[in-house]
């Protein structure tokens, strides 16, 4: 059997799956609506439980459909990484920070008896999204550039964290940024390997 001569980028078609979901959601009675939600989120109540499934199920569905400038730059983020690393690792790094933010998250509620806390819809692309694109930091040129990069891109996460009323999900996001910037650090000291540059 002869191979496709093209197949779509794997990054739009996930986000254009996670889209489509969010429409289907949409369309369902409020509480259906929410008994999926609840049952894909990794919250407090769901992972003590043991529902590890959702640390997977949580990175495929979001509350609401995606603002059409955020599903652009996931898009393209998420394209770029499997064209300078390719699509196992951009599904590494993706899900490797999604699961991994969230499991910290959990580690630091786990303790909390706030009912609307431990029972949170934590659900969505976010965290897997900040994990590729500080991963994609090592894509940069060497030097000022590339730390530049970094160092702004977690101040700007950071900057929700410091502020009043910021929420779990906040930390997540810089917690994720954190992993893929910390990942391609790492990676550019043990390899020593020249990363593709953006032109």
């Amino acid at each position: 059997m002869n191979s496709l001569p093209w197949a779509p980028p794997l990054g739009a078609v996930y986000a254009g799956g996670v889209q489509l979901g969010a429409f289907a959601l949409e369309r369902l009675g409020g509480d259906e609506r929410e008994r999926v939600l609840r049952g894909c989120s990794t919250n407090v109540d769901n992972l003590a439980a043991g529902r590890w499934e959702t640390l997977l199920s949580s990175a495929f569905v979001v509350e609401e459909p995606m603002p059409l400038a955020y599903a652009l730059l996931l898009v393209a983020v998420l394209g770029y990484a499997e064209y300078a690393y390719g699509a196992w690792w951009t599904a590494a790094v993706f899900l490797f920070g999604h699961a991994t933010a969230s499991l910290l998250v959990y580690g630091a509620l786990r303790g909390t008896s706030d009912a609307r806390t431990r029972r949170a819809l934590d659900v969505g692309t976010s965290y897997g999204f900040n994990a590729v694109l500080g991963a994609l930091t090592s894509a940069l040129p060497r030097g000022a550039v590339r730390t530049t990069a970094r160092v702004g891109l977690l101040a700007l996460a950071a900057a929700p964290v410091v502020k009043r009323g910021r929420t779990f999900t906040d930390a997540g996001h810089l917690v994720a940024l954190g992993l893929g910037v910390g990942l391609s650090v790492a990676l550019d000291y043990l390899s020593g390997a020249k990363h593709p540059k953006i032109i």
